[in-house]
């Protein structure tokens, strides 16, 4: 196998969940050319530590062609071509796409849904790899620093960095998985040391105003540079979010917030990965419930609650 081409959309969290099967590839045909099509920013992440060869933007104009009945005349079907192997985790709801391969003699090409439907995700993502001789057991992938990008990035306005702190992250993709501001004010006012607190450009203009001084505020980082800060902090608080499963492919441990999402599918696989839920609402777990969790989670106990039922 000389080279591969993986097809893979989705936000940050999405790319990770897929890391396990990019692993699993790399380990299996370490010298084939794996290249992607998918969120170019979040798999950045993936080509310096060895798992991708080059990357494509999933915005692409020149992807649409995949989803016509016939491919149009141009450049695609040939570079298509050059691939040994094709792996599509797109949506591909009437089969158009899977009908243009394999587009030449030898090529194989499986696919596998783009919503999982085994759990955790990153085992549905690992078993469309079966086909292939492939069966990895692995479900997380560990990402450490960067050499060049390890020592800790002070905050904006000028602050020094905490000593290990715990770094919070209120934002995620979608309003339903958030917790209400209003209770993480509160839990932010009683954690001392005051928590540093990540926001992304989503979050940023609700929250940069709202916060404490007293709050270290990371704001806008590089996926690189949020790794280095998560991967010095002791503990991290969020939802189910990119920046969650980022924060648990760091080693660090980490209290995750879930309402309609359903833990088992997709929290991250890991023993240093706590949940708390309360049903499909966010706003039913009370301050004080997290602010517990997380004292337990910084004293290296496991917290002690029920997963309710959704």
């Amino acid at each position: 196998m000389q080279k591969i081409l993986v097809l893979r959309g989705g936000a940050l969290g999405d790319f990770i969940v897929t890391l396990p099967a990019l692993a699993a590839l790399r380990r299996h045909w370490p010298s084939a050319r794996i290249e992607l099509v998918g969120n170019a920013t979040a798999a950045k992440l993936a080509r310096p530590r060895g798992l991708l060869d080059s990357i494509h933007s999933q915005h692409e104009a020149r992807w649409s062609g995949l989803f016509q009945e016939r491919l149009p005349a141009g450049p695609l079907q040939p570079w298509l071509a050059e691939f040994d192997l094709i792996i599509n985790y797109w949506p591909d709801p009437d089969g158009t796409l899977r009908r243009h391969f394999p587009c030449r003699l030898g090529q194989q090409f499986i696919s596998a849904p783009a919503l999982p439907q085994r759990a955790p995700a990153a085992a549905h993502f690992n078993h469309a790899l079966s086909p292939l001789g492939i069966n990895p057991a692995e479900t997380f992938f560990k990402l450490s620093p960067l050499t060049s990008a390890s020592a800790p990035i002070p905050p904006t306005g000028g602050r020094s960095p905490l000593v290990r702190p715990i770094i919070i992250h209120p934002g995620s993709g979608s309003a339903q998985k958030n917790w209400p501001m209003a209770q993480w004010l509160a839990l932010i006012a009683q954690l001392d040391p005051a928590p540093a607190i990540l926001l992304g450009e989503a979050e940023f203009p609700a929250w940069h105003h709202a916060v404490t001084p007293r709050c270290p505020i990371l704001a806008d980082l590089p996926l690189e540079q949020v790794i280095a800060q998560l991967a010095n902090s002791c503990l991290f608080i969020g939802h189910d979010s990119g920046i969650g499963h980022l924060a648990a492919a760091c080693g660090t441990p980490c209290l995750l917030l879930f309402g309609p999402t359903v833990p088992s599918m997709w929290a991250p696989p890991a023993p240093h990965v706590y949940v708390l839920q309360n049903g499909a609402e966010l706003s039913t777990i009370s301050v004080e419930t997290v602010k517990h969790a997380a004292a337990q989670a910084l004293a290296g106990q496991r917290p002690h609650f029920a997963l309710a039922p959704l």
